[in-house]
């Protein structure tokens, strides 16, 4: 695989019940919405084991586990809010980032395979508002400080942000937050981990 000076962020929380997507409970009890993250991480990791990348770093809130593929750091999530997180994920880079979370197992390595030669950042728009995706050819963690997360608002926020640099846009996706999130990015993505969890739940639930 050919290298790439870029360095690929994933932030991600360790997939334990009841810390990890609780807005699909219910319909799913938290040991299935966590079965569910947990799915959705690996597939997320896989992607990013096989984009050509300079580094590849799972930032975490908790322990690894099984789920890890070979060939990928892992650093601890600092403190604080999600923005002082994200921020400090950029600060441990030298060079071009992509940061990316976990709630997207639909990603691929076309879309992770960036080139900042003639752009200072890439934006990701999720579409319930937020970003999927936030590339930056020079990390300044004061881009990502004091941006209000996990709000409607989010995605306009942090894309004022990067107001004076060279942008370029990234396809929208959709977050798996809900039940209804989960059916479709499954639909998108119908030979992954998570889409094949998601059958298996589903169809024990009937």
């Amino acid at each position: 695989m050919t290298s790439s000076p870029v360095t690929l962020l994933v932030i991600a929380k360790e997939p334990r019940p009841g810390r990890v997507k609780t807005r699909l409970t219910p319909p799913f009890s938290p040991e299935e919405a966590a079965s569910l993250a947990e799915a959705a991480l690996a597939d997320t990791l896989d992607v990013v084991a096989r984009t050509p990348a300079r580094r590849r770093v799972l930032v975490l809130d908790g322990a690894p586990g099984r789920w890890l593929p070979e060939g990928i750091e892992v650093v601890p999530q600092c403190a604080g809010g999600l923005d002082e997180r994200l921020a400090a994920a950029f600060a441990g880079c030298d060079g071009p980032a992509l940061l990316i979370g976990m709630d997207t197992p639909q990603v691929t390595p076309e879309l992770l395979t960036v080139d900042f030669g003639d752009c200072d950042a890439y934006f990701g728009p999720a579409e319930d508002g937020g970003f999927w995706a936030l590339g930056l050819a020079a990390p300044d963690p004061a881009l990502l400080r004091g941006v209000p997360m996990s709000a409607p608002k989010t995605g306009a926020v942090q894309r004022r942000r990067l107001a004076g640099l060279r942008v370029r846009e990234l396809p929208p996706l959709r977050d798996v937050d809900t039940a209804d999130d989960a059916a479709l990015v499954a639909g998108e993505a119908p030979g992954g981990r998570f889409a094949a969890r998601l059958a298996r739940l589903t169809a024990a639930r009937r």
